[in-house]
């Protein structure tokens, strides 16, 4: 049975030694973020992203063709029609690290965990920025508004990839957790490019409500 739902959930995205900073009323903390954003990973140790991901995540990363056919299998084609390359598992483009600048996001949630609630939701277009952030192969990712704040760290992967592990702040927390403290907060997903100006985040298996997550972003007008 395939259900569907519009919902506001917004997300995140990022790129090689850049900052994501998604801008809703809070100008002057997506300024602060843009300056140096506080990374729930200690990147100084290791820029390899396996040593850094716990083994949950590993799995989950190596299982996303996996989540994949799970999610699509839930979807009614119809939902998913209009964004083929969007939705194309293996449409991957060299070049995976978005430049510097501001961009527009949506979430797109495939697949029901379990079985309950609706196998397709589509979030709204919001605004986010990716900021220059040194010279580093590590990278900061941050959502800076809402109850649910993912943040973390992309490592360069391959040309056509990069990966993203991290956490999801919450309420009125001010540090995020420590990445592998919680794993029900733990986040890991690829980061992919799939258009001249458009790129995807990738997040298989999250622990809630849906099977993959998928969050497109585009230049800004």
């Amino acid at each position: 049975m395939h259900t569907r739902s519009t919902t506001k959930r917004t997300w995140l995205a990022t790129g090689a030694c850049l900052i994501l900073a998604g801008y809703c009323s809070s100008a002057s903390r997506a300024a602060l973020i843009g300056s140096g954003a506080v990374s729930p990973l200690d990147t100084d140790r290791d820029s390899d992203w396996r040593r850094v991901a716990t083994v949950a995540d590993r799995a989950r990363l190596r299982g996303w063709r996996g989540a994949w056919m799970d999610a699509l299998a839930q979807v009614d084609a119809k939902d998913l029609a209009a964004e083929p390359i969007l939705f194309d598992p293996d449409h991957a483009l060299a070049d995976a690290l978005p430049p510097a600048g501001s961009y527009q996001c949506r979430t797109f949630k495939l697949g029901a965990r379990g079985g309950i609630g609706p196998t397709y939701s589509a979030s709204a277009w919001f605004a986010c920025r990716i900021d220059s952030n040194g010279d580093t192969d590590v990278v900061s990712l941050v959502k800076v508004d809402g109850s649910q704040r993912p943040v973390g760290t992309v490592f360069v992967d391959t040309a056509s990839r990069a990966i993203f592990l991290g956490t999801m702040e919450l309420g009125d927390e001010k540090r995020p957790m420590r990445y592998g403290r919680d794993a029900n907060r733990d986040m890991a997903g690829l980061i992919e490019r799939i258009g001249t100006r458009r790129w995807r985040v990738v997040l298989p298996y999250p622990h809630f409500e849906s099977v993959l997550d998928v969050v497109e972003l585009i230049p800004a007008p």
